[in-house]
């Protein structure tokens, strides 16, 4: 073992080329199966990110990775993508516990005990990690933002919601950056308010609340590229919250329960916009902490480019998230960032 493990530490350049892998945990007594993709960029000498991207009920964890598509994003940019699979619920359809229905499945443990086991085979930034998911996938998102925000880092949504009653329950311990992507004739998850489920302008008024962006979002067209989708699209952002923290949201006009510029249309699907690329480009601002991009003490402003090496405390001491404690950042070009969270 101890000369197998010389001659991988002496071998930066080693790469493993483009995977989709089909593996498997247990917890909690169950089988938990999951499809791992793995860019043909990676590299074990390099922290890379990870977004988890959750299915939506009824749906697997295949479908979703060909349905909401990041795999050639992830080539380009750099990233791994874990496609979790639900587990079977009393009427034997695939779903993520929400809390409602009976379930009683530990999918808040199991999503945590699945960064542990992928963090522990590949080299993971664990201050970025991010959960997207598709409509019961985009539910699973929010669950992860109230209650695993200790490793989550960014949530987007697409056709899913909150549940009714959940924000007096949610405690995120850090700002939260959240982005919706939602048609307002979604005949599966309502736009609007439900019998059991929040409306999207509440929930995106929540979150810009708790991050405490300014209190009127900017809103903007998004260009009718494509006239024949049967929807148009509305961007609205709420700025300048905690650490740069923002919630968007992507308001589809006339848009059905589907997921923008999927190649396999499900109903009036926009085509506008590309929701795996506006997704990225939303993860890709923030780390656990808010905007990776931030002026030092020095007034030095820290590019994307700059590998972060390490966060220390006062005494010197790697560590990770502290609320109202200051930190340092350390990049390899040199460059320090002193921050302070905030609850």
């Amino acid at each position: 073992m101890k000369k197998l493990f010389t001659i991988l530490i002496c071998l930066p350049l080693f790469t493993f080329g483009q995977q989709t892998i089909n593996a498997s945990i247990t917890h909690g007594g169950l089988q938990r199966d999951y499809i791992l993709y793995i860019p043909a960029s990676y590299s074990i000498e390099t922290e890379i990110p990870l977004v988890f991207n959750f299915h939506g009920y009824t749906s697997n964890a295949f479908q979703q990775m060909v349905y909401g598509d990041f795999r050639t994003i992830s080539d380009t940019e750099g990233f791994i993508i874990v496609h979790p699979e639900g587990t079977l619920d009393n009427s034997g359809t695939s779903h993520w516990n929400l809390g409602w229905g009976g379930s009683t499945v530990d999918d808040i443990g199991f999503t945590s005990a699945l960064i542990d086991s992928i963090s522990a085979e590949y080299n993971i930034n664990l201050s970025r990690v991010y959960s997207t998911g598709m409509s019961n996938g985009g539910f699973m998102s929010y669950q992860l933002a109230c209650e695993l925000s200790d490793r989550i880092a960014a949530v987007a949504s697409v056709t899913g919601s909150m549940i009714t009653g959940r924000f007096n329950s949610c405690s995120p311990n850090h700002q939260m950056p959240v982005m919706q992507i939602h048609g307002t004739l979604d005949p599966t998850v309502s736009y609007n308010a439900s019998s059991n489920t929040e409306s999207i302008p509440d929930i995106m008024n929540y979150w810009a609340n708790f991050n405490n962006c300014n209190s009127t979002p900017i809103i903007t067209n998004v260009p009718d590229i494509n006239t024949t989708d049967g929807c148009t699209a509305e961007h609205q952002i709420w700025e300048k919250g905690t650490n740069g923290a923002t919630a968007e949201h992507y308001k589809i006009i006339d848009g059905e329960h589907s997921w923008p510029g999927a190649v396999f249309p499900n109903g009036t699907t926009n085509q506008d916009i590309n929701a795996s690329e506006k997704i990225w480009e939303f993860f890709n601002k923030y780390d656990i902490n808010g905007l990776i991009s931030t002026t030092s003490t020095n007034n030095i402003t820290n590019e994307k480019s700059h590998k972060l090496i390490k966060i220390i405390d006062l005494l010197g001491r790697e560590t990770n998230y502290k609320a109202n404690t200051p930190l340092f950042y350390i990049y390899d070009n040199g460059t320090v960032d002193k921050r302070i969270i905030t609850e």
